[in-house]
């Protein structure tokens, strides 16, 4: 797969937007589909929660619809960046297959490959290499990765979360992924992965590149915010609701959801931003316009704006949650599926290693 994606001028977020879009429409156009393949992913930190539903879940299971080859990293090595020790890895590893296939997620009948990075040895050898051709101080100006360590545990810097956007580069082109979904704040790892390939290709294979150029295809969902008015929904910082939540703790958590004193609902994302993302989410769920949603509600206030996103967002999750109560039941059917996805994504990975080991020039048993 070396077709490379339409280059763009520069690789500012305007130009970033534009690409996304173009991607959008070959991806509609059967004959340049064949050409794309997607990586994406989760750490198994903790249950996936509506964030991840609406921000990026859905989008996969119309791209699997499509028959757009998919690679999902279960990303258990990359819990050990931001934190002194991994807790329950093995056990969240499940956790989020379940929540995958209870979304829909469907490798049974789809080219969808869901594999765990520990048991994946090729990929992370290629992490190896690709250290050669980044700079620290690239590292270091990533501000994901300042993100990161500000909501650690880590007291500093580890190498290893330094490095960790050049392991995500190496998830990315294992498979030769060219198609990654993205928010804004992750486009800074889309040109590092970019950067990577290009300085590849241009060290060893320069007459035939390898790697591919990844795009990264931004979600049109709006950013959501935590419930406790923060910037991000964050498994991490608690502040969000899982999507195996029963309809009591959704609505638990829904009124404990910082909205302010205005008894008149109103869309407004500036002045009123933690009504607005109850608006949002409401809208997500119900497919309604949020001005409309906050004109009907009115003077209802905070209270009625809560109660119906509390019956809305329970209808949503009902149909997840009877799925995944099935998959809950049968941990054999679990593991065959993480089996045989690491399976293939061994083979893949073997076969770039031996390829990049005939450009690096190594010795190959």
């Amino acid at each position: 797969m070396n077709k490379d994606p339409r280059p763009v001028a520069n690789d500012t977020y305007a130009a970033a937007v534009a690409e996304s879009q173009a991607l959008e429409q070959d991806l509609r156009d059967p004959e340049n589909r064949r050409h794309y393949r997607m990586l994406t992913g989760d750490r198994p930190t903790g249950r996936l929660h509506i964030g991840h539903y609406f921000g990026s879940l859905q989008n996969r299971v119309a791209l699997q619809q499509l028959g757009l080859e998919t690679f999902i990293v279960i990303a258990d090595y990359q819990v050990l960046t931001d934190r002194d020790r991994g807790e329950r890895i093995a056990y969240f590893t499940r956790q989020l297959c379940m929540d995958y296939l209870a979304v829909g997620l469907d490798p049974e009948n789809h080219p969808v490959h869901i594999f765990v990075h520990s048991q994946v040895p090729e990929l992370n050898q290629l992490f190896v290499p690709f250290l050669t051709l980044v700079s620290q101080s690239e590292l270091e100006r990533n501000p994901t990765t300042k993100d990161e360590l500000q909501h650690s545990s880590l007291g500093q810097l580890s190498a290893s979360l330094l490095a960790y956007p050049v392991h995500q580069a190496a998830d990315i082109l294992f498979c030769h992924g060219n198609v990654v979904p993205v928010g804004k704040d992750q486009l800074p790892h889309i040109e590092l992965t970019r950067n990577i390939a290009r300085r590849f290709n241009k060290r060893y294979s320069d007459k035939q590149p390898y790697f591919p150029r990844p795009i990264g295809l931004l979600s049109r969902t709006p950013s959501i915010m935590g419930l406790d008015g923060t910037t991000k929904m964050s498994k991490s910082r608690g502040n969000s609701i899982e999507l195996s939540a029963g309809p009591e703790e959704v609505a638990k958590s829904i009124k404990q959801a910082k909205t302010d004193s205005e008894r008149r609902i109103t869309y407004e994302p500036e002045r009123r931003p933690e009504v607005a993302n109850l608006l949002q989410l409401l809208g997500l769920c119900s497919g309604e316009n949020p001005e409309d949603i906050a004109e009907s509600i009115g003077d209802g206030g905070s209270g009625a704006l809560k109660r119906l996103l509390t019956e809305q967002l329970n209808a949503v999750l009902e149909p997840i949650q009877r799925r995944r109560k099935e998959f809950e039941q049968n941990e054999d059917y679990i593991d065959r599926i993480l089996a045989r996805g690491c399976a293939v994504a061994r083979e893949r990975a073997a076969q770039t290693m031996k390829d990049v080991h005939r450009f690096l020039g190594t010795y190959i048993v």
